[in-house]
Formats: structure tokens, C-alpha cells, sequence
């Protein structure tokens, strides 16, 4: 199984869905298991670090008309200029993540603490030479995205662990989240958490550096096993 999928995706799998969105891993078979999302907002639908595959357009569209595409992470500019110059819409590009507009080949619009017309508030959550990221949370319905300082991939994830905090930040934890009560949690390497989020969120951040260890002695066998 290779880490990460290259060309065009075909088989992409939708992974969760509820009333308001929907998640998919364009390559099914990947170990990275790259998760993509599309949120239903009042402005519109907006499709969050895509991995373009055949057909996506499809799943937007249960969502209304795509009204812009955000990158929440430094390394996740993915598909999206693709997405966005297909649909004629901006990527829009927290200020957290400095710098990123020149990478990306699409109109992009900076956003701060929300994106506009919608519920989402954009959440910093690191900041500095070579990462940056940032959270979205809805309130209309608890909603928690966040793209790689926690994930469900199994290598995120030590022994009894349902959501795991990225192997490199396992010392310094993004105890950020826990300011936040999420009822779901959609990641950016893995299935997100569709039901007791908060427990996972909580329980992920708690074990951190205590079950590090443990995933490090596992992810190395994983590694050294093929």
C-alpha cells in the first residue's frame, strides 16, 4: 500500500457524512489517508484542502453551489487551485498561513477570524518557519476541522487511541483544542470522529506525550516491516 496516491483519482471514497457536509479520501488504498472536506454554509458550499478526484463535483453539489475552497494547512495546498478555477471561486488563505498565495494558481482572498457568510471561526493553532496551521469550527452545530495536528490514520495512532496528536507534536500538544467542544471532529489524514468528539479530542491531547513512546516504537516497525 503506498503512502500517497499520484494522477488522477477515480475511486475516491466519501468516509462521513451528516446534514451539513460530507468528507472523502481520494486514494483509498493510501497510507497518508488524505481526507478532503465539502461544509454546507450559508454562502454556499465550501470544499476544505481538496484532493481532486473524478466525479467530486457531484458531492459538492448536495451542498449547494461551491462559494470558495480554504487551506488550513501550509502543506495542504493539495487540489486547490484546480477545485477553485473550476468553479470560478477564491481559495481563501488564513493569515496565520503566511506567504502560501504565491504557491497556489488560483485568485486567492485572505481571511482572518471567519470565512465570510458562513458560521466557520478560523482557529490558529501553530504558527512558525514550517508549520502553520489553523482549525475551523462551526457553532451552528460543533463542528471541528482540523487538518493535521490531530488525525486517525494509523500512523497517528498509538494503542487504544480513536484520534492521536501527529507523531511530531507529541511533546507540545495543540492544547489549544481544548478550549473547544466539538460533537465531530473532521481530520485531514484519516475518518473523522462522528460521534463523543469531545472524549476523543480530549483523551488525544491528555495522552499525548505519555503514549509517544509506544507509537514511536510502532510507526518504526511499521517502517522497517514495509
Amino acid at each position: 500500500m503506498p503512502m500517497k496516491g499520484s494522477g488522477a483519482a477515480s475511486d475516491w471514497a466519501e468516509t462521513n457524512r451528516w446534514d451539513r457536509g460530507a468528507s472523502w479520501i481520494a486514494y483509498p488504498e493510501e497510507g497518508m489517508q488524505r481526507a478532503s472536506h465539502v461544509l454546507g454554509t450559508d454562502a454556499g458550499a465550501i470544499v476544505v484542502d481538496p484532493v481532486d478526484g473524478e466525479g467530486i463535483d457531484d458531492l459538492f453539489a448536495d451542498f449547494g453551489e461551491v462559494a470558495g475552497v480554504i487551506v488550513l494547512l501550509n502543506r495542504h495546498k493539495r487540489d486547490s487551485a484546480a477545485v477553485a478555477n473550476r468553479h470560478e471561486v477564491p481559495v481563501y488563505v488564513p493569515e496565520a498561513l503566511a506567504g502560501i498565495e504565491d504557491e497556489i494558481d488560483a485568485p486567492t482572498e485572505r481571511v482572518h477570524r471567519q470565512i465570510p457568510g458562513t458560521d466557520y471561526g478560523i482557529h490558529e493553532l501553530t504558527s512558525n518557519a514550517v508549520w502553520q496551521e489553523v482549525a475551523l469550527y462551526g457553532d451552528e452545530d460543533d463542528t471541528l476541522v482540523v487538518p493535521e495536528a490531530v488525525g486517525t490514520a494509523d500512523y497517528f495512532l498509538a494503542a487504544g487511541e480513536r484520534l492521536g496528536v501527529h507523531p511530531m507534536l507529541r511533546l507540545t500538544p495543540p492544547t489549544k483544542l481544548n478550549r473547544l467542544s466539538p460533537e465531530r471532529l473532521l481530520v485531514g489524514h484519516g475518518h473523522g470522529i462522528m460521534d463523543d468528539a469531545s472524549g476523543a479530542l480530549a483523551d488525544a491531547l491528555r495522552g499525548s506525550r505519555g503514549r509517544m513512546p509506544g507509537l514511536y516504537v510502532k510507526n518504526l516497525k511499521s517502517f522497517v516491516m514495509g
